[in-house]
């Protein structure tokens, strides 16, 4: 088998051009046209082996789709449409070069479904394989989604279930977990964690909803020049406690989370304890769903279009707490923290 230090940097570049639109690539950096009144938006993502993918969870292809599908969920969570991205790659000498390949296979695969390419990069020896992937999105300054534009009262939605990554990669690392699952309950919930899907057509639904004079407080929303949709958001790639946190603090609010409310996999319920499927939908990280914050008229609008799956999960409060709550009274009030979610250089690898 072909290895990296068997063709070089510029023996490998050459391979990893085919991935790259020829009228783009060539030159010391890409060029990317935006329209009209739209601002870029740009955001960067690092992924090592051993902590945010390996060969025991993840094919190659598997580890392209996930690298690539997190920068989409990025552009998402700040309501931009992609233009291209960036890679940099580094690599030890040992690496196969049919991996690599592979790699940038699963990227392509994920950003075709998003008329989007890879425009550029880097390559580097390294002695752990790392990926850093900058994306590069538009959209109008007035449609810019921001963590910061919650006020009291905003319902608080989740576009999509939470947990299902996180028991994914359980399954992935202790197969022995699945004998209490279904066959097709277990292959979904590993396709969550392998190929998790951006939110990005979440985006027209919003602006069909968020149109001046289509909800009764829209006008009455806007914050700032730069800041103009009734709604605050971010994607829930650390967790859905995470983003509702980050939301919060933020915003200068605080939010009270219905425990029952949550939307988890149905594959939970007769598998996974409730504390258990509790701690994987706040904590599991990597759903890439966006979690937003608007009217009360607009989000039952919103989860009425996205079905099964998207939920208002909570309510947001003066304050500054964060409050998981039990309307039902069998579980105490619970105070919600960063502390108990994924964080760098705190956290098991894998």
């Amino acid at each position: 088998m072909t290895k990296i230090k068997d063709i070089g940097e510029q023996g490998l570049l050459e391979r990893l051009q085919r991935f790259c639109p020829p009228e783009i690539i060539g030159d010391d950096a890409a060029v990317l046209v935006t329209a009209p009144e739209q601002s870029l938006v740009v955001t960067t993502d690092v992924l090592v082996d051993g902590v945010h993918f390996s060969n025991m969870t993840t094919s190659p292809e598997d580890a392209g789709w996930r690298s690539a599908a997190a920068n989409l969920s990025d552009l998402a969570a700040m309501g931009a449409s992609p233009l291209g991205i960036t890679v940099g790659l580094g690599l030890p000498g040992e690496v196969r070069v049919s991996w690599v390949e592979r790699l940038y296979q699963g990227m392509t695969e994920c950003l075709q479904k998003y008329n989007t390419s890879i425009v550029g990069g880097d390559v580097v020896r390294s002695p752990v394989t790392t990926l850093a992937i900058t994306a590069f999105g538009q959209v109008h300054p007035s449609q810019i989604i921001r963590r910061s534009a919650a006020v009291v009262g905003d319902a608080i939605v989740v576009t999509g279930v939470h947990g299902a990554s996180r028991a994914g990669l359980e399954l992935l690392l202790h197969p022995e977990l699945e004998q209490n699952l279904k066959d097709a309950d277990r292959k979904t919930l590993i396709h969550a964690h392998q190929r998790p899907q951006p939110r990005l057509d979440v985006l027209p639904i919003l602006q069909k909803i968020l149109t001046p004079n289509s909800c009764t407080d829209a006008i009455n929303r806007v914050s700032t020049p730069n800041s103009q949709l009734p709604i605050a958001g971010m994607d829930s790639s650390d967790g859905l406690a995470d983003a509702i946190i980050q939301i919060c603090r933020a915003s200068g609010v605080g939010a009270i989370l219905e425990r029952r409310q949550i939307s988890i996999p149905a594959a939970f319920d007769h598998w996974l304890t409730q504390e258990q499927a509790l701690e994987y939908a706040l904590y599991g990280g990597e759903d890439f769903e966006l979690v937003l914050c608007l009217s009360q008229e607009s989000a039952s609008a919103l989860v009425e279009y996205l079905g099964e799956g998207a939920a208002i999960v909570g309510k947001i409060t003066p304050g500054s707490t964060v409050l998981l709550h039990d309307e039902q009274k069998k579980f105490p009030d619970q105070v919600l923290s960063l502390s108990q979610g994924f964080q760098h250089f705190n956290s098991y690898e894998l």
